[in-house]
């Protein structure tokens, strides 16, 4: 097997973040957007973002626990604060949404967009490691990536959103992914020690999205017993496709 190049490098991620758009076309089939389905969208994209966080802690873990946490308090702190910061600066517009809907969609989009970044150094760091172990980790992240498309897809149809758009911007929040692999390929012993912190912060913002937002607004459209049941279900789901890729 041939060693990775920095061209390699760059289309691997590149493949990943385009695996996030194909998460939209499943909406294809999407008639009508009414209370329900909306609880029930918000429901999937909240146990397919919880078992993202889980494989993001997971990872980080396995690197450094303690910068790991460091991390997720800063994720914590950084979404909170832009959510903040966001809701006094008036009227924010996403995708042709207006309002509350666009602020959610910046939000989640941000929170995606640390998600990537942190996958992108994954990737570098991967192949700085091998050309086995990048071949590896490109797949597991291209493949969790579609149903990562598929949450962000879930948010923004609903409102109003087209799947063309959708998809758009899910790819959107993947790019970090090629252009910050190739320097952590460069430069793997020095993005490294980051790595920890990037899943950490990553995790953190998306656990702050998951029980702020998207849970609530589930319950206002069906029973918390059938959101715990829809959780639950693409929650293990998502961690099925892991131990499938994993194993």
């Amino acid at each position: 097997m041939l060693d990775p190049t920095v061209l390699l490098v760059c289309l691997a991620a590149g493949v990943t973040a385009v695996a996030t758009g194909l998460g939209a076309l499943p909406l294809l089939a999407l008639r009508d957007v009414t209370p329900r389905a909306l609880a029930h969208g918000n429901a999937i994209a909240a146990g397919l973002m919880l078992a993202a966080t889980f494989s993001l802690i997971d990872e980080g873990f396995g690197f450094s626990g303690l910068r790991s946490l460091v991390g997720l308090v800063l994720g914590l702190g950084g979404i909170w604060l832009a959510k903040t910061l966001l809701s006094a600066s008036g009227e924010r517009g996403v995708a042709g949404l207006q309002g509350a809907d666009g602020l959610k969609i910046l939000l989640i989009m941000g929170v995606m967009t640390a998600h990537s970044a942190a996958e992108g150094v994954g990737v570098g760091v991967a192949y700085g490691s091998g050309r086995e172990l990048g071949d590896f980790i490109t797949i597991a992240i291209a493949l969790h990536n579609v149903p990562e498309g598929l949450a962000i897809a879930l948010i923004m149809v609903p409102r109003g959103a087209s799947i063309g758009k959708a998809a758009g911007w899910a790819i959107l929040s993947s790019m970090p992914q090629p252009m910050l692999a190739v320097p952590a390929f460069l430069f793997v012993l020095s993005f490294e020690p980051f790595l920890p912190v990037g899943l950490g912060l990553a995790a953190g913002a998306m656990l702050w999205m998951i029980f702020s937002e998207l849970l609530p607004e589930a319950t206002e459209g069906v029973t918390p017993a059938t959101t715990g049941g829809i959780v639950t279900l693409s929650f293990a789901a998502m961690m099925g496709l892991t131990l499938v890729v994993g194993g």
